[in-house]
């Protein structure tokens, strides 16, 4: 009779765990009552990183779970296993801090990469990520600013020297999907430096991402930048190009789809913004509003007086926004130059 395999030590199971992965194990053996009261003391950061590491436990055997209260001077012995998953963890949370906020973190853990570096990024000032950014490759600040959201990717590359931000365009431009090593050495580093958190893949068409980017610019960047990109590219420039969207391309936009609008736009920031705007466009906010309320807008533009190019761009720009999430939100729609999306009436 062949001799039995040698036993696995536990203990050894128990040395190689990390003390996050212990304070784990520790939250999900002392009850939901016990446990809401510790995460209610915990900051987000720390509530997503024993979230996460609660959801993937998986069973942990009691002999463990009692070593690890011996371990932390309580005579406690564990009645059996606990099993950390998505469900519980959501439970216990929700207890907590209440669903709205449960649903944020939860949301990130159910993801295909967990925890988002890119997210984090968002909070960081674009002086202080372009001033990090400055010293890494080309390549490398493309990836990043193509991970993060267009307005923030545009401030960066304001602050970024000149011909390094031209480059880092043309890198987005030819950019093709990123080897996994790369990335994950690229979270790393943005890990490091930020303490964030990894990141959901995202895959988006590289003209039009430079397009949003361009639509973030102000009026003096979006011509310098532009006639920078235009003498590196003609095609790109021109597919950038037209693949912006403009105050100016509101009259895309049927007449009830700008009274929508209109509802949703900041009251102080129309007069401002078609200040600035060509006749057909002021025409087109006009004739969508009763002769009262047209009235009284174009009293308060000439009240005005003269408007600091910037303020309209500004103005402009937030009405735009307001726009574009109408339109993701399907509650109005833009038409586009080609002719499978022109309008019939």
């Amino acid at each position: 009779m062949p001799p039995a395999p040698p036993q696995k030590d536990n203990k050894d199971d128990y040395r190689k765990m990390s003390g996050a992965q212990k304070a784990a194990m520790f939250l999900m053996a002392i009850g939901e009552e016990n446990a809401v009261k510790l995460f209610a003391l915990m900051e987000d950061e720390e509530i997503r990183e024993m979230s996460s590491i609660m959801s993937s436990l998986g069973q942990v055997k009691s002999d463990l779970v009692e070593r690890l209260f011996h371990d932390f001077a309580e005579q406690v012995s564990a009645s059996g296993a606990i099993v950390g998953n998505h469900d519980s963890t959501e439970r216990l949370l929700v207890k907590a801090l209440g669903k709205g906020r449960v649903d944020s973190i939860m949301e990130e853990i159910r993801g295909p990469a967990g925890r988002t570096t890119w997210d984090k990024l968002g909070n960081v000032s674009e002086e202080i990520l372009a001033n990090f950014l400055k010293n890494e490759y080309p390549q490398t600040i493309a990836v990043v600013l193509s991970k993060i959201k267009s307005d923030h990717a545009a401030r960066v590359l304001m602050n970024l020297p000149e011909e390094l931000s031209v480059e880092v365009m043309m890198r987005m431009l030819s950019m093709e999907a990123v080897k996994k090593d790369v990335m994950d050495g690229i979270e790393k580093t943005l890990r490091m430096e930020f303490m964030s958190n990894l990141a959901k893949r995202q895959t988006r068409d590289s003209h039009e991402l430079i397009a949003e980017i361009f639509n973030n610019f102000d009026r003096n960047a979006e011509t310098k930048f532009m006639a920078k990109l235009e003498e590196r590219s003609t095609e790109s420039a021109e597919r950038v190009r037209a693949l912006m969207f403009t105050f100016e391309d509101l009259a895309k936009i049927d007449a009830k789809g700008i009274q929508t609008l209109m509802r949703g736009v900041d009251k102080e920031k129309l007069p401002i913004a078609l200040k600035g705007a060509s006749d057909k466009i002021k025409e087109l906010f006009f004739s969508n509003m009763s002769e009262r309320a047209a009235k009284i807008l174009k009293e308060d533009m000439e009240s005005l007086g003269p408007v600091r190019i910037k303020d309209v761009d500004e103005a402009q720009m937030s009405i735009v926004i307001v726009a574009k999430d109408l339109q993701a939100k399907g509650e109005i729609v833009i038409a586009s130059d080609s002719a499978d999306e022109q309008l019939i009436y």
